[in-house]
């Protein structure tokens, strides 16, 4: 992308552990633990394509906490990391609704990054697209299929990028599965797991089971990828969910009544092609695993088709260390790698958490200079807002199944996608 295009500002939305690498109880012991939006926005501006920078969180009493956090992780480990940012809400004040200030600071055609918790993402996300503002926020993108379909039809009418920031899209791994599924005919079968260890209820307790649960929060990776790989080959119809319980609620996390440990989605597929071929998929979810697995994520997926299949396990990729004090673990730099080039600077721009946010930052600017229009990316089979309906879908459908405790169906009425 040439170097000449406007620059972009972005505000970043959350000041959490994925934005800063520091959470309510210090530094993030997972393995973020220098956070990815921050360190990704700082390297972008050091390399031309970002300027000013934000960050609004609810706490502003957070934040010479997070600038020494960063001046020592970021600033002193690699070379010309310039680490300024306007910080909302100021003065130390405490404010739910900083991200309003905040926003109205921008102009059109600037940029927000949303990381927060997952009920907040859809009144910050269409806050931002009526002022013009550029969005990329994490999944799930919302907890409402009806508000999913609102923030398509905001961005289309104020012809922004509204960008769903699913990165494992950008695995080289996945990817280059996806084109192969391509090829194995109709689909038949697809088994995803994720799991993160139990210490994720210590720093989740805020809003595990009250704001958000396992489901939204882990298996909206693999149900985007399974709905990425079946695109143009099956729409999902019908969802079951089920759920395990008893520990999240127990000594010594204690998290609300209502906090599943493992929630396990049941989905059929509708071929587009062949009224004859359907397809099951299961989709669990949990943040119960065991302390010390060597994984911070477990992730692995099977998708079978009518002519083959893919197998994928992405927690242990042929890569683990052992160190005398806390034994062995596998790590995977394809997401972020942390350690410096050769010349001291950050050398992070290949990992797939990078490329995610750059190609949001590219595809804004590139709107912004009128190479491009905003809704054109929907071609491109980029985790877009209107590309991405079918995984807020499902897991909308799985919530409202255990709450009801009873299958939810998916249909397309005109143009939209509502359950039923």
């Amino acid at each position: 992308m040439p170097a000449e295009l406007p620059k972009l500002n972005v505000l970043m939305c959350g000041t959490g552990e994925y934005t800063t690498g520091w959470t309510g109880a210090g530094a993030s012991k997972s393995d973020k633990k220098i956070g990815v939006v921050g360190l990704t926005l700082f390297d972008l501006r050091r390399l031309g394509k970002v300027d000013k920078l934000g960050m609004v969180g609810v706490n502003g009493k957070k934040f010479p906490d997070i600038r020494q956090h960063l001046a020592q992780n970021i600033g002193e480990v690699y070379k010309d990391m310039d680490l300024e940012f306007d910080e909302f809400p100021k003065d130390g004040k405490v404010d739910p609704e900083a991200y309003k200030e905040a926003i109205d600071k921008l102009k059109p055609g600037d940029a927000v990054i949303i990381f927060t918790p997952d009920s907040t993402h859809y009144h910050i996300a269409i806050y931002a697209i009526e002022r013009g503002i550029h969005v990329l926020v994490t999944k799930p993108a919302t907890q409402l299929l009806s508000h999913h379909n609102e923030l398509i039809a905001a961005a289309e009418k104020h012809k922004v990028v509204c960008f769903v920031e699913h990165h494992k899209r950008f695995d080289p791994v996945y990817s280059d599965a996806k084109a192969r599924a391509q090829t194995l005919g109709e689909f038949n079968f697809f088994n995803a797991w994720m799991s993160q260890p139990k210490s994720q209820l210590e720093t989740f307790r805020a809003w595990a089971g009250k704001d958000s649960d396992i489901s939204y929060y882990l298996s909206s990776h693999h149900i985007d990828i399974c709905c990425w790989i079946l695109q143009d080959l099956a729409v999902p119809t019908r969802v079951v969910a089920s759920a395990a319980t008893g520990i999240a609620t127990s000594e010594p996390y204690n998290c609300v009544p209502e906090t599943e440990d493992t929630i396990t989605l049941l989905v059929d597929w509708q071929s587009i092609k062949s009224p004859k071929h359907k397809g099951t998929a299961v989709y669990t979810a949990s943040w119960t695993a065991p302390l010390k697995a060597g994984i911070h994520t477990g992730q692995h997926w099977y998708y079978m088709g009518e002519k083959g299949d893919i197998n994928i396990d992405q927690a242990h990729r042929g890569y683990d260390v052992t160190v005398d004090e806390t034994g062995k673990a596998w790590y995977n730099p394809f997401y972020m790698k942390y350690s410096p080039s050769e010349t001291g600077h950050f050398d992070g721009q290949r990992g797939y958490g990078y490329i995610s946010i750059e190609k949001f930052i590219d595809a804004a600017r590139s709107v912004n200079a009128g190479q491009i229009g905003a809704s054109d990316f929907d071609k491109h089979g980029l985790p877009t807002i209107r590309n991405t309906v079918l995984t807020t879908a499902i897991l909308n459908a799985g919530r409202i199944s255990l709450d009801e405790k009873r299958p939810v169906g998916i249909k397309k009425s005109g143009e939209q996608w509502i359950l039923e």
